[in-house]
């Protein structure tokens, strides 16, 4: 029964709300590949005001998470994210007429207000179709779309630069942003009759199957509440969800700083290297690293469900990839440089679905829907700190390389936080675990 029920939700949902994710995760970084071709030249942007810009979305994002994943909560799933994604898709249109620096960082942080909620509230979601024993591998499923973007995204955002330069008198990067806003617009609608919120209410399974998904996820979330007993008030105001909150920066801050500025150090290649690549030479490029760090996510996520640990499921990649992006600039050739860029992408995709099983070990219900929101958007201010510190410091340096530093010092401190941290708090030691249903 298990096995059936699950596989039959996750042909059913997971293809779709990838989908969701790729377009969501494009529409966030496709601003990494306008600046370095055309944009900040014909905005007048420093790689500061660049950085400025491209994080300036976070804060956005900040102000909105907590509240927009308790209305999900409430209201559903598939009404919420319809409404979330029509807004987004509005803003992300409309940034292909910026008429300067200004104006794009308005548009960007408006863009981060409408966001608020998407990533949090699938996480959420996600909670409500599989038990504990197959998250990590389900959220792997669903996240493989942001490796699966930056690598794709690459190469459609290149290419679009490269062949819509004139379309409609707009600029390359005018008509990238033009072409990937309208997709989110389109999935709204398809979100609205597409999705269905709870197991029961999903006709597509069979009445028995309904009832014993349900079943087993109640049980599962009354063991939770049970063993734990954490409150929504609890859920948004206690240290470990600080310092989960700061875990996840660390994994974020080596996800953004790569999905911001690797398009710009590969441009750079041909100062330090010599090298000659063309726009869409130079997106193939990129979509490396995140092409292997999707099927080491996939892999290392269904490690960590098989073994059901979690704790150095994420702190071991996180250390690896620490340690790896520093060096990646100092090497002697490109070749070298892009397999340290590549073993830090492994190693951020590979931490960042179990980390997320992490959480969901002690919290349920609303306490689940706020906790999870507060987690990503504290840990998302590192969306807006990343791209900010890494552009800062290569204007005043000149280089690219203080910049990998930070990131790769902020990875390892995460990686030593979530083994401090361990799996879970103690259990409510008047509690007695429900028991699970058969199937």
């Amino acid at each position: 029964m298990q096995n059936r029920v699950l596989r039959k939700v996750a042909i059913r949902l997971m293809p779709f709300l990838c989908l969701l994710y790729f377009v969501n995760y494009l529409d966030r970084v496709n601003i990494g590949f306008a600046g370095p071709n055309g944009m900040n030249d014909e905005l007048g942007m420093t790689a500061t005001v660049f950085g400025f810009a491209s994080g300036i979305f976070f804060l956005g994002y900040l102000v909105l998470e907590v509240p927009s994943n308790l209305a999900l909560h409430r209201f559903g799933a598939r009404k919420w994210l319809a409404r979330i994604m029509i807004t987004w898709g509005i803003v992300a249109t409309v940034m292909a007429f910026v008429p300067n620096a200004t104006a794009l960082v308005v548009l960007r942080f408006l863009l981060g207000v409408a966001e608020a909620g998407f990533f949090p509230g699938i996480i959420l979601y996600l909670t409500y179709w599989f038990p504990a024993v197959q998250r990590a591998k389900a959220v792997a499923l669903f996240m493989a779309a942001v490796p699966v973007s930056s690598a794709i995204g690459a190469t459609v955002s290149s290419a679009l630069i490269s062949s819509g330069h004139g379309v409609f008198g707009l600029s390359g990067w005018r008509f990238m942003f033009l072409v990937e806003g309208v997709p989110a617009m389109l999935l709204a609608v398809a979100t609205w009759f597409f999705l269905t919120d709870r197991p029961e209410q999903a006709k597509w399974l069979k009445a028995e199957e309904r009832e014993w998904l349900s079943g087993q996820l109640e049980a599962e979330r009354a063991e939770t509440e049970a063993a734990h007993a954490w409150p929504l008030r609890k859920a948004l105001t206690h240290p470990r969800i600080l310092a989960l909150a700061f875990v996840y920066f660390g994994i974020a801050y080596g996800l953004y700083a790569l999905g911001f500025f690797l398009p710009t150090i590969i441009k750079g290649f041909e100062q330090q290297y010599g090298t000659d690549l063309s726009t869409m030479e130079a997106g193939l490029v990129t979509a490396v690293p995140y092409v292997i760090g999707a099927i080491a996510m996939v892999i290392w996520a269904a490690h960590g469900d098989r073994t059901r640990e979690r704790v150095w499921h994420v702190a071991l990649p996180m250390l690896l990839g620490g340690v790896a992006i520093p060096v990646a600039l100092y090497l002697g050739n490109p070749y070298l440089a892009m397999v340290a860029v590549t073993i830090c992408a492994v190693g951020v995709c590979a931490a960042l679905p179990t980390f997320w099983a992490l959480p969901s070990n002690f919290l349920a219900g609303a306490a689940a829907a706020g906790g999870i929101a507060l987690i990503n958007s504290l840990g998302n201010i590192s969306g807006f700190a990343a791209p900010y510190v890494t552009g800062a410091l290569a204007d005043v340096t000149g280089s690219q390389r203080s910049g990998l530093w930070v990131v790769g010092i902020v990875m390892i401190a995460a990686a030593f936080t979530v083994i401090a941290l361990k799996s879970a708090p103690k259990q409510n030691p008047t509690s007695e675990p429900n028991p699970t249903p058969e199937p």
